[in-house]
């Protein structure tokens, strides 16, 4: 027997304290080590803290790393329940601090040199 799943859609979350003025890049974002909801859905949420190398590398996998080696902000939800999938990470803007999911640490905000946070 299958499990019945409505899905809701609606306007995407916006984390952008100015919509206008940002530039992100396109990534793949790893599914490695994200925990599924209740219907089974591997969701990494927008305004997840992203690491691993991206920048210099296009071929490698953003990671959740709020820390000294942040590399951007996740710009949509993105689902990774099937494996690594496409999404978006803001290298230069301004993030609105009450729309993500987990403040950036000492070491991230200082790492995310053209990214400001903003309550």
């Amino acid at each position: 027997m299958s499990k019945f799943v409505q899905t809701t859609y609606s306007t995407p979350k916006q984390i952008l304290k100015f919509p206008d003025h940002y530039v992100a890049l396109a990534v793949t974002v790893d599914n490695t080590g994200v925990t599924p909801d209740a219907n089974g859905k591997k969701i990494v949420p927008a305004g997840t803290i992203l690491g691993g190398g991206f920048i210099a590398d296009d071929t490698k996998k953003a990671v959740a790393a709020n820390d000294a080696t942040s590399e951007g902000v996740l710009f949509n939800d993105t689902d990774v329940t099937y494996g690594p999938a496409p999404g978006a990470a803001v290298i230069h803007g301004f993030i609105d601090l009450n729309k993500i999911p987990a403040a950036p640490t000492t070491d991230a905000a200082t790492a995310l040199k053209q990214i400001t946070f903003i309550k």
